[in-house]
Parts: structure tokens; sequence; C-alpha cells
């Protein structure tokens, strides 16, 4: 991705970890990176779209908690709200809330010490197929369960 060299760095370096030189790398975004593209730090905000120009992956849950920020912190009008998440829904997969990721959310939550909801999400990019979930409040470079990555895409190299 250019404009953001560790970003690009960051990608290469896990599609030869998981051996993955012919596969396209699965990207999974938590709620605090999607916001980014309403914030008024410019290059957060490039980045993050660098990072959904290549269709990323979010589940039902990144849409709930946008929601509520858009609605609560940001004020936010609902047609406004609604224009934003429609907007990501065409711009992203998005995968359904399933028993199966509560349960391994739990079972993350207990090996790794995330709290419930990012142990939620780190599930929803496991059982998506995701190779790295973009997230800024987790530990960056954390590998879970040897196939997903986290990354922090606005770390400094």
């Amino acid at each position: 991705m250019k404009g953001s060299p560790s970003l690009a760095k960051a990608n290469e370096e896990i599609k030869h970890s998981f051996a993955l030189a012919n596969e396209k790398v699965k990207y999974f975004l938590d709620s605090n990176v999607v916001l980014y593209l309403l914030s008024s730090d410019a290059s957060k905000q490039l980045i993050t779209q660098e990072i959904l120009r290549s269709k990323g992956t979010i589940s039902v849950q990144v849409l709930n908690e946008i929601t509520n920020v858009l609605r609560r912190k940001l004020r936010y009008t609902w047609a406004q709200t609604h224009e934003v998440i429609t907007a990501l829904q065409a711009m992203c997969e998005v995968v359904p809330l399933r028993l199966e990721g509560h349960n391994l959310g739990r079972a993350l939550a207990e090996r790794y010490g995330f709290s419930v909801y990012d142990a939620m999400i780190v599930s929803a990019a496991v059982l998506s197929g995701a190779h790295i979930l973009y997230s800024e409040d987790m530990q960056h470079e954390l590998v879970i369960e040897s196939r997903l990555t986290i990354v922090n895409p606005y770390a400094k190299p």
C-alpha cells in the first residue's frame, strides 16, 4: 500500500510467515480503525482509506460499535448514521454474529486476557479466515491461534 511503508512491510512479513505468497491476505478491521475515516487526523484517515481499498472484513459487532459512537459521541443524526453504515456495508464484507463466535471469543478472552468485546472481535476475525486484524487498541503483532496477527496500522516502525 503506497503512502504507508510500515503497513506494507508488516503485510509482507505476515504473508511470508503464513506462507501466503500466492494467496491474497484477508483483512479484518476493528471499529477503532474504521472510525478514523471520520477523523481530523489526516495521516490515520489516509492509512484507513488504504486498508479499506483492499475490501476488508468487519462484523456486525463492528457496525454496532460504530453506530453507537456516531450517535452518542459524534452526535450524528439517524440519517447521517444510516449513510455511514450503508457505505461501510458496501466497502466491506460483513460477517454475522454467531454462537460459535461467542464461544470462541470466551475462550480467547480467557487464553489471551482480552476484554470480552475485544475477544469477540478477534473471534470474528479468526472465523472469517482473516490473516490480519487491524486494531489500534490491542497488542501490536500478537499472533492468535497461529493464523491471525493483530496489527496496529498506525504504529511507528
